[in-house]
């Protein structure tokens, strides 16, 4: 069994999924990751299928030189700087789905499910070569990487019984007071 980086609070409650050496560029898929962090398990499917029609942009917030701008991508992040990243979007969305299916296996609720981990790292880079001018040869690497996803049941909240036993406390400042006023 492979190790996560994270353990999850409740592991009877969540469903994991990872992919090594997943041969997509590390920094998009970053950036994918941390578009669709937090988001409902639904909305976040439908945000990355959105993605691959170019109907809405992931941002782009720390690889971002050069990057161009873009409305959609203003919606979500303030400097406006977004892409397309479709093969990004394709492998966590099929890792998404994974995690989906690994939940249903485990008896979870698939509708309250949400993505409460998810983290991309750099896997080691492959090497080719191209050819330069007077003879030279440069590097050609690759930057693939590693995704794990978790994804959890939202607890419900329990309401707060009212306090109805208890009598109102005062505070020491508000008993000082009191007491000054009737001497």
């Amino acid at each position: 069994m492979v190790k996560y980086s994270k353990e999850p609070d409740n592991p009877t409650k969540s469903c994991k999924a990872r992919g090594s050496d997943l041969r997509v560029h590390f920094k998009n898929t970053r950036e994918t990751a941390q578009a669709i962090r937090k988001l409902k398990l639904a909305k976040a499917k439908s945000y990355l299928e959105d993605v691959l029609a170019h109907k809405q942009a992931i941002p782009f917030r720390r690889f971002c030189r050069g990057v161009g701008r873009t409305a959609q991508a203003k919606n979500r992040h303030s400097n406006g700087q977004g892409r397309w990243p479709v093969k990004s979007a394709k492998f966590v969305l099929d890792l998404l789905k994974n995690a989906e299916s690994n939940a249903e296996v485990k008896g979870l609720d698939v509708d309250s499910l949400y993505v409460s981990h998810i983290q991309v790292n750099q896997a080691m880079k492959q090497r080719r070569r191209t050819y330069r001018a007077h003879g030279r040869i440069n590097p050609y690497m690759s930057s693939p990487c590693h995704i794990e996803l978790t994804l959890s049941e939202k607890e419900e909240a329990v309401k707060k019984e009212p306090d109805t036993q208890l009598a109102p406390r005062k505070s020491r400042k508000g008993q000082a007071l009191h007491s000054g006023a009737s001497s």
